[in-house]
């Protein structure tokens, strides 16, 4: 059997694959001017939100802005996603520079992240799945889960987030001593998540003196690296628990993910960039983003989605809040 050459990214076709390989081909087709458009409006909103809190420095405006740009750090995460499965710009040299800039500023090495997350979609939850210590297990109440957000808002967990996109992420108790991502991969793609982690390590050491230097050092805790490690790390638990927590059955690809819709508003704030038709990324992960919406409509077409794991948001929280079963 031919080992892999640690750089794919397998569809989950477990139960077959549901889409004919003329759709399929559509659907990974890069349009480079959305991905664009995309990451320009992550940046327009950080900006807006930034400037706005420094012309109008009080309260009433910068908690909002901590917020918001919260939620659009974790939309340069999910860029850097996309970057990551090579779907963010056709040309991979434009698609790994402009993936690694917003990675970058939010402080994640998307080189490493390719690796590790390479290992969660071809180890869904099996035991070598680096994702399975945030998302396994649920639900286990509603005080474990708040009290699991109540520390990552008070900043408790960041440097395991960062851990984790630096190729570290927690250990998985039953997946023995060997799993380390950056040991699964080719040796240009290691070589890659190496320079990659010196480069963010020194945009974050080079950005404060900056900042302090230009007289801009306590708006730039406060607006960048506050929300950073507080609002968007439980933000990007709750996320995770939505995709993977509480789920039916993990052996089956509709089931061991999750899609999530609801109203627009916290689609926008929770699932930036479509992040969640979260099956169907699993699916066909090789389809960017913006076109995961027609992905999902032809899967319910064909009736591929009647019985899939599809949820309101509130629905999810309900489940993932839920006492832990007896």
């Amino acid at each position: 059997m031919k080992k892999p050459n640690g750089t794919e990214f397998r569809e989950d076709v477990r139960s077959g694959s549901y889409l004919a390989a003329a759709q399929i081909r559509a659907l990974n087709e890069i349009d480079n001017g959305r991905a664009l458009l995309s990451v320009l409006q992550t940046l327009s909103v950080i900006v807006s939100c930034i400037t706005a809190a420094l012309i109008w420095w009080t309260p009433w405006v910068i908690v909002p802005a901590i917020i918001i740009v919260a939620t659009r750090q974790q939309a340069c995460f999910v860029l850097a996603h996309d970057a990551a499965h090579y779907r963010l710009f056709s040309n991979r040299i434009l698609n790994d520079l402009i993936g690694g800039f917003v990675a970058t500023i939010v402080g994640i090495s998307m080189r490493t992240y390719r690796v590790v997350h390479r290992l969660h979609h071809n180890h869904l939850y099996e035991a070598r799945d680096p994702d399975i210590p945030l998302h396994g297990g649920y639900p286990r109440g509603k005080s474990y889960l708040f009290k699991k957000l109540g520390r990552d808002f008070l900043g408790l967990t960041a440097h395991k987030t960062y851990g984790y996109f630096f190729g570290a992420p927690a250990i998985n108790d039953n997946a023995g001593t060997n799993n380390r991502p950056l040991d699964d991969t080719s040796p240009s793609l290691r070589l890659a998540a190496r320079r990659d982690r010196w480069l963010v390590v020194t945009f974050h050491l080079t950005a404060p003196i900056l900042a302090f230097y230009f007289g801009f050092g306590l708006e730039y805790l406060i607006l960048w690296v506050l929300p950073l490690v507080t609002v968007l790390q439980a933000i990007l638990r709750l996320r995770a628990i939505c995709e993977h927590g509480a789920v039916k059955d993990t052996q089956s690809p509709l089931l061991a993910a999750r899609t999530n819709v609801g109203p627009k508003v916290m689609i926008w704030l929770l699932f930036p960039h479509h992040v969640n038709y979260h099956i169907e990324h699993h699916l066909y992960p090789a389809i960017p983003h913006y076109n995961l919406p027609d992905c999902h409509a032809a899967l319910k077409k064909l009736g591929v989605m009647e019985n899939a794991e599809v949820r309101p948001i509130t629905t999810t929280f309900a489940q993932i809040f839920a006492p832990r079963p007896t």
